[in-house]
């Protein structure tokens, strides 16, 4: 199976979806590599390292697809690169289509088959490849909200950590998954009162034995984060709901009731956001202002720490994308259940439900689609 890298053209975006040891690791197995040039120059790795590990460096993005059995991303496919992917092609990558309806329609018109990162679930029930990724993600919300409480930035001017004598910012985590507890541990470490909401009494159980400083948790209702969000210095959107769009936890009414020059930070964004007035922005264009409260809403947020991202995520995808090319994707899937919830378009099919239903598009199963 030939495997193809190209560079990723998303603004801002400098990862790259396989390292050099990827390439190693294929090419030992017999699967050619070809990657673009300057695939990783922003991971700050050459072209030299890629020749090295056994790939071969072509010059355009349009030989990629035209050649590469499977194409492995970071990010969706933009509007350029739709048209170059062909009917029965993989397409592995996030995918999170739950964001655009018409992304999703243009590749089922496109009759891909297209195995999405964030669906695809452990024996355990985790999601490994959403995992490092949000990791990340969590620990930049509170780096970013920070600069954004500066006063220079527009914000409060408050210091996360307050000092003797002054209290510390309140920083309200919404969502106790992997980017709640990673943002909660970061800012609790930094020294802000922080409380987490999430309707799991078992994830706020783990947060409250795991992260030892000022950490209050409650259940995530109407009127407890009513009550929060006034109270908000900082507040992160950390809600996931499995390959389906995130739910509105904080409307446009709650802002009128938070401070002026607060921030939120909706990590969410990428699957439409839990906060009602947010909208996507870019690394270039961060923020936006609503109520007189900043909105930081990147929709592609590890992407600023391109090299820590890349190598974090490289080591979690790798193993299924070294299944695919050994086995064929019918068989991978086939063997593997939680591997078949990441197949979300099958040659002109949605194969997963909640993007079926929230599109109205018609819904095939994964089992009866790899079985045609």
């Amino acid at each position: 199976m030939i495997v193809g890298v190209p560079k990723e053209i998303k603004e801002y975006e400098a990862r790259v979806a396989l390292v050099p040891a990827g390439v190693d690791a294929l090419r030992r197995r017999g699967h050619p590599v070809i990657v673009q040039k300057n695939a990783g120059e922003g991971t700050a790795i050459p072209d030299a390292e890629y020749s090295k590990a056994g790939a071969e460096i072509v010059a355009s993005a349009e030989e990629i697809f035209r050649r590469a059995d499977m194409i492995v991303k970071v990010k969706e496919p933009l509007d350029s690169e739709c048209p170059l992917l062909r009917d029965g092609q993989i397409l592995f990558t996030y995918l999170h289509l739950a964001s655009s309806e018409r992304l999703t329609r243009e590749l089922v018109k496109q009759r891909v088959i297209g195995i999405a990162y964030e669906t695809i679930e452990s024996p355990d029930g985790r999601l490994p490849l959403l995992v490092p990724m949000s990791a990340v993600a969590g620990r930049l919300a509170v780096q970013e909200g920070a600069k954004y409480l500066e006063r220079p930035m527009g914000g409060r001017g408050v210091l996360l950590a307050g000092v003797p004598g002054v209290p510390p910012a309140t920083v309200v985590v919404l969502g106790a998954g992997v980017v709640g507890e990673n943002a909660a541990s970061i800012a609790a470490g930094m020294g802000a009162e922080v409380v987490v909401l999430d309707v799991s009494s078992d994830r706020l159980r783990h947060i409250e034995s795991t992260i030892h400083g000022r950490v209050l948790t409650l259940i995530s209702n109407e009127y407890n984060i009513r009550e929060v969000v006034r109270r908000a210095d900082l507040l992160i959107g950390a809600v996931l709901k499995k390959g389906d769009k995130a739910p509105f936890l904080v409307t446009r009414d709650h802002l009128k009731e938070m401070k002026r020059g607060s921030v939120i930070v909706d990590v969410s964004i990428d699957q439409g956001g839990c906060i009602e007035t947010s909208r996507p922005t870019t690394h270039g264009d961060p923020v936006f202002v609503v109520e007189g409260v900043i909105h930081y809403c990147v929709a592609n947020m590890p992407g600023c720490v391109p090299r820590t991202s890349t190598f974090a995520l490289t080591n979690e995808t790798l193993p299924y994308a070294l299944r695919i090319a050994e086995s064929g994707y019918r068989e991978a899937l086939r063997a593997d259940a939680g591997f078949r919830k990441g197949l979300e378009l099958h040659r002109g099919a949605v194969t997963y439900r909640p993007i079926a239903e929230l599109f109205g598009l018609p819904f095939k199963p994964a089992e009866e689609a790899l079985a045609s």
